[in-house]
């Protein structure tokens, strides 16, 4: 079965009751974490919570079966969280599949988000036909879609938001959903407000908790370190720091630009160019005016093979920050170094 990106800012599929197995997908890593989280939020007794990687899943196939059909170390129910790069999970559905459809009894549910997947890639087709499956994909967001999505965690919060308010959360999150849901809930929390006891809030009230703007803090993080340029990384970082910027946020914002490069490459081919794209093209790729300079240097110091190495780092990069948290910070600045040098070799 098939869901959509709508489907979800909506609410949760109808469609995702009768499944087992998520997929999903697309250069929105952000919208597709959010997406499983729905899911996990509105199983009867999700239990315990077991996170394996793709690369796990593709040195051992036979893991994903194993870990389904084992029962939680207390006894309780569990589900399955995998994040995988591409096609990695591959091999371990079909064999979880084959094992079910051998007799191998029931298995929690599997939900993988896969970076730098489509709808069209090959674990995409295993899922497509079946009726305990769900794939979605997902695009990266523009601002008024996740100004939505921010309204309705607020009234769900029970914060009546006034002005552009619910914009300007946006925009400071990165259309970054996960971040935006932090930033409603701390602000739910500043005003003390709750669905029994709802609260008005206002710019003022968010400028006293809220996040720098990706403009002023992401951006310019981003540019320096896949831009390669090295003269500029130092003092950013020092910015970084001085902001006291989120390191799960500025990595997001990171893996959101890669996957954009990953996106555009796959588009243009291997000798097209952004001149040949038109307005719309450009648009629905996410090139932009304000950033359509530091995109096409990004290109060229990026070719499809090193976006290979890029992706998969950050992948793992991620889950190092949300198991070090205290070390986040200095983890992030070492990575951001390293990339930012491999970005600067031609």
């Amino acid at each position: 079965m098939k869901a959509t990106q709508k489907d979800f800012a909506r609410g949760l599929p109808k469609s995702a009751s009768q499944a087992a197995i998520f997929f999903f997908c697309g250069p929105d890593e952000a919208g597709a974490s959010a997406a499983a989280n729905k899911v996990i939020e509105a199983l009867p007794d999700p239990g315990e919570r077991v996170e394996l990687s793709g690369g796990d899943l593709r040195r051992d196939p036979a893991l994903l079966g194993d870990e389904a059909r084992s029962g939680s170390l207390f006894g309780d129910t569990r589900h399955i969280f995998v994040r995988a790069v591409g096609d990695e999970a591959h091999d371990a559905l079909k064999a979880l599949i084959e094992t079910g459809e051998a007799g191998g009894g029931d298995a929690a549910p599997v939900l993988i988000v896969a970076t730098a997947a489509t709808d069209k890639s090959r674990t995409a087709k295993l899922l497509e036909k079946r009726a305990d499956a769900l794939i979605a994909m997902f695009y990266p967001p523009d601002l008024m879609s996740v100004a939505v999505s921010v309204r309705a965690m607020a009234d769900s919060a029970g914060l009546r938001l006034g002005g552009d308010l619910a914009e300007r959360i946006a925009r400071g999150a990165g259309l970054d959903v996960r971040l935006a849901r932090s930033e409603v809930d701390k602000l739910a929390l500043y005003m003390d407000a709750s669905a029994q006891t709802p609260k008005s809030a206002g710019v003022e009230d968010y400028a006293e908790i809220g996040a720098a703007t990706e403009e002023d803090g992401f951006g310019p993080v981003v540019n320096a370190v896949m831009s390669g340029e090295m003269g500029k990384l130092s003092s950013e970082i020092r910015r970084m720091k001085e902001l006291g910027l989120n390191p799960v946020g500025l990595l997001l914002a990171l893996e959101r630009r890669a996957a954009q490069l990953v996106q555009i490459t796959a588009k243009l081919g291997p000798r097209g160019s952004i001149d040949n794209l038109g307005r719309g093209e450009k648009a629905q790729l996410g090139i932009f005016w304000k950033e359509e300079r530091e995109i096409r240097q990004q290109l060229g110091a990026w070719q499809k093979r090193k976006l290979d190495r890029l992706v998969p780092r950050l992948v793992a990069l991620h889950r190092s920050l949300l198991v070090n948290s205290q070390a986040a910070e200095l983890l992030l600045a070492q990575d951001l170094t390293e990339i930012a040098r491999f970005a600067a070799k031609r």
